[in-house]
């Protein structure tokens, strides 16, 4: 019997992904454990292994495809002593993998025309199939089952989800189902929004977002050039906009005095052993100030452990350990990497997880357990000599640490003027979980230990 290989889900939240690459051939034997694929998700790319055993019959879909959607079949093999062609055969009538529909199945997502919904005499009752029905089986007014991407697809696109054919699982609406309906042309329009009530002014009335279309005419022809979002923009752009819209965030400022944190750090680096590496000898490990700044942060977690939470509707969510994530610039975005138990490890472990963590995440080789969850985060950007700036919350975090620049100002000390290396930092806080006081709290710790940073080392 054959066996069908499917895109597998890499992380909770995955709904699609991108086959980068096959790294095996139609004919090619395969066992488990072997890494069959390479697929590309909204943070990282992934290998894929194998898990059963048998003769590749047939790669469904190419490499380079993007927008596979989980549990979608991709290949098939032939189990030993079955024929390969035959094996092929079979995965001819599996569904399509990729979450792009073509225009040729548009029809299978028309709706009813309007008219075809008027209601019948009173005298007369409508037969049960014709009882306000909706395409996707849902009677009006009933719960529709729909993915949140192809909810936001199809409000986006001003189209009623509740007209569309669900293909999913228990007729569950997903985005090819959306997509189908936009390019056939035949879905009725979202409801319009409520009127505004009579004598509003113009500026309470929330302006509609410009389209692509609207945009583009802005600019002279030819003045520019179109690169299309990858996975990554685009969940850096649905996050951010889920974070600014749905997380009070309230900030607090302090600055952080850096002469004994800097001192300290440059005897641990002095006093760094020796180790034998591919290119000689180099010192087994080397500290930097954001290293200092992570140990930091979880360590004041610890003493302020009501701050070290996240919020959900149903409870508070108290966390046991420190788990800091780091904000990483990589190409076409960001990702937070975590350095999980942060409060119970020495500052050389962390320089040197963090340091694998970023080149891993640079080349999107980070498994998803190493950058989701986490507690808090921290984001530094004084190395391209920002001053200070205010972070935006990365749920389910309660908090995130924005990190200046340390640089040499004029202070006041016992009434006399003095220079200091001083470093401004911000914590953006959900105001749900923190309160001003708490956030306040939690900042002050930090602030101590970063200015007595003897107490890290113990």
């Amino acid at each position: 019997m054959p066996i069908n290989i499917t895109m597998p889900a890499l992380s909770p939240t995955m709904e699609e992904g991108n086959l980068a690459k096959w790294l095996i051939k139609e004919g090619d034997k395969v066992s488990p454990g072997d890494v069959i694929a390479e697929i590309e998700t909204d943070k990282a790319t992934m290998e894929v292994e194998a898990v059963d055993e048998g003769t590749v019959a047939k790669l469904v879909v190419p490499a380079g495809t993007e927008g596979v959607k989980v549990n979608a079949l991709i290949a098939v093999l032939a189990a030993e002593g079955e024929d390969a062609p035959a094996a092929a055969k079979s995965g001819d009538g599996a569904a399509p993998a990729k979450a792009e529909a073509p225009k040729a199945d548009a029809p299978k997502a028309e709706t009813p025309k309007p008219e075809a919904s008027k209601p019948q005499p009173a005298a007369t009752p409508a037969p049960k199939a014709e009882a306000a029905p909706v395409a996707n089986g849902h009677a009006s007014g009933e719960r529709v089952f729909a993915s949140p991407l192809a909810r936001r697809i199809a409000r986006e696109a001003g189209v009623d989800v509740s007209a569309v054919t669900g293909s999913g699982p228990h007729g569950r609406v997903v985005k090819a189902d959306v997509d189908a309906a936009i390019s056939s042309g035949g879905v009725k329009a979202a409801p319009a929004a409520k009127a505004e009530p009579a004598g509003a002014p113009a500026s309470a009335v929330a302006a509609k977002p410009m389209s692509d279309d609207q945009v583009l005419k802005l600019f002279a022809e030819g003045s520019y050039e179109l690169v299309p979002h990858d996975n990554i923009r685009k969940t850096i752009a649905r996050r951010l906009v889920e974070a600014t819209t749905t997380i009070p965030h309230f900030y607090l400022t302090l600055d952080c005095e850096l002469d004994a944190l800097l001192a300290l750090r440059t005897q641990i680096n002095a006093a760094a052993p020796m180790k034998k590496t591919d290119k000689g000898e180099a010192p087994a490990y080397k500290l930097s100030v954001n290293d200092m700044v992570i140990k930091a942060m979880a360590m004041a977690l610890m003493a302020v452990p009501d701050a070290n939470a996240s919020w959900t509707e149903s409870a508070m969510v108290k966390h046991k350990h420190a788990d800091v994530g780091v904000a990483v610039s990589i190409p076409g975005g960001l990702i937070t990497p975590i350095i999980r138990r942060a409060d119970e490890k020495t500052l050389s472990v962390i320089s040197n997880e963090m340091k694998d963590l970023a080149s891993r995440a640079r080349s999107r080789k980070l498994k998803p357990e190493e950058y989701q969850g986490g507690t808090t985060a921290v984001s530094n950007l004084g190395m391209f000599g920002i001053k200070d700036f205010a972070a935006v919350i990365n749920p389910p975090h309660a908090t995130i640490l924005a990190v200046g620049a340390g640089e040499e100002r004029a202070v006041v000390k016992n009434g006399e003027i003095k220079i200091a290396a001083i470093m401004s930092v911000t914590l953006s806080t959900d105001h749900r979980a923190v309160d001003g006081a708490l956030g306040a709290e939690l900042l002050v710790a930090f602030k101590r230990m970063i200015e007595n940073p003897m107490g890290m080392l113990v």
